[in-house]
């Protein structure tokens, strides 16, 4: 009889906790429940790319071949939902030779290279304080906790970034990077050794606009959180938003989710300055193009084995008919769409695709764009997009940043963001990107 009573008086208190955490809007996640809350989509090796604001990184990284040498990186990411619980997936696909990741901690970032102090929390790996990764593969870490994550609806979490830590042992050859991050991280100079657990900034020297080696942040989240992934090239990955500023179209369709869905969606940004649907047809670490592989050549790793996908938004083919193109047909980029989209429902059943108008690039100051010829592509494209039965919904973003009299882009559209300048008229600036995000009907990506 005792031993029925305190099972039953066990049960009440469980009973009540669920419910205590039911009110305030939180679902404890069970550890498997993972959905990708960051990614830094890993486009090639260092410094292939098209870096924003970039510091001179010669005395961080003297040599690209031999990449990092005995030292530390402290990456500033921003989780688009919080969890109690995280994990890290650290990227060598362009590497030519095996990185081994050793003293890795996550803690909450404060200020420069700094952390709230107490919040830094060392990562595992299959229960070991290291992970050797090999050229071309991935590894994903252990689950760390966040104890300052104690309430995943908590307005203080808002806007709040992570701190990512890790030393690199010995060399590690040519480095997997993500060249726009268009947020400030932080390096050490090299042979500096393992500082991770360091809350403060003193060894972590340098600066850089660019994330290295990791490549996706998981999140335990509450059954049923969502998230949407956009595919896309240089107008979603941040080109003339403001550095360090957060507003790029997916950020801002973000908080506009976010006030509407609380922490039951996410979105992440896969965008690559300069990325292709179909080109180029051979990318290795030996012979790299500036835009990364083409969104065909990457969608395994940067949509289809993320966590928790629900919807993938598709921003791409401006590039496939720029000068980059290669001469690259309608009909070839409409093929290689197709293409993804069928790849992507094959493998995530139920998901759901939208699409997306290009916005012009017509007189665009950029050397690959501006031509009469590629806007002539472009609208045939838009076309395609417009009335193919391949997507569940389809964003305008032509429409929102065209001027019909003059076929370019709005003038207010044009001034950048980034450093400061006229602008391209390729790339939106903050209000740009702030029109693109408005125009989205939210039931057409949350339905």
């Amino acid at each position: 009889m005792v031993g029925f009573v305190r099972r039953l008086l066990t049960c009440v208190v469980l009973l009540a906790l669920g419910l205590a955490h039911g009110a305030a809007g939180f679902a404890a996640p069970s550890p498997s429940n993972w959905v990708t809350a960051w990614t830094g989509s890993a486009q090639g090796p260092y410094p292939s790319g098209y870096p924003s604001a970039q510091p001179n990184l010669s005395f961080a990284f003297p040599d690209a071949a031999v990449g990092a040498r005995d030292q530390s990186f402290r990456l500033v990411v921003k989780p688009d939902i919080w969890g109690p619980r995280t994990r890290l997936r650290f990227s060598n696909a362009f590497g030519t030779r095996p990185v081994t990741f050793d003293n890795v901690y996550v803690g909450e970032y404060a200020i420069a290279g700094t952390l709230i102090g107490g919040t830094d929390e060392m990562v595992h790996f299959g229960g070991g304080s290291s992970v050797t990764v090999a050229p071309g593969k991935s590894a994903w870490s252990d689950a760390v906790d966040l104890p300052f994550v104690r309430d995943v609806a908590d307005p203080a979490l808002i806007g709040r970034k992570l701190a990512v830590s890790f030393h690199i042992a010995g060399e590690s050859g040519p480095m997997t990077w993500h060249a726009k991050g268009l947020t400030t991280s932080y390096v050490t100079k090299p042979g500096a050794g393992a500082t991770g657990a360091d809350e403060s900034d003193a060894t972590f020297t340098f600066a850089t606009a660019s994330w290295y080696f990791l490549d996706a942040v998981d999140m335990a989240a509450a059954p049923g959180t969502r998230l949407i992934v956009a595919l896309a090239d240089s107008i979603t990955d941040g080109t003339d938003s403001t550095m360090n500023g957060d507003d790029r179209w997916p950020d801002q369709l973000s908080r506009r989710m976010h006030a509407t869905y609380g922490s039951r969606v996410a979105i992440v940004n896969q965008g690559i300055g300069g990325d292709r649907i179909i080109g180029p047809a051979v990318y290795t670490p030996a012979q790299p193009f500036a835009g990364g592989p083409s969104a065909q050549q990457r969608l395994d790793r940067d949509v289809l084995t993320l966590s928790g996908v629900s919807t993938v938004i598709i921003f791409l083919g401006i590039n496939d008919f720029g000068k980059a193109g290669e001469g690259a047909t309608v009909a070839q980029v409409e093929a290689g769409l197709t293409d993804i989209v069928k790849r992507t429902r094959a493998k995530l059943p139920g998901v759901r695709v939208i699409g997306a108008t290009l916005t012009t690039a017509l007189g665009s100051t950029n050397k690959d764009h501006g031509s009469p010829e590629e806007d002539v592509n472009r609208r045939a494209f838009n076309d395609f997009v417009r009335s193919t039965p391949l997507f569940d919904a389809v964003l305008d973003f032509d429409k929102v940043t065209l001027d019909p009299q003059t076929g370019m882009m709005k003038a207010e559209y044009v001034p950048d963001n980034t450093v400061g300048g006229p602008g391209d008229k390729l790339h939106p600036n903050r209000a740009g990107y702030q029109a693109m995000a408005a125009s989205i009907d939210l039931k057409a990506v949350v339905p």
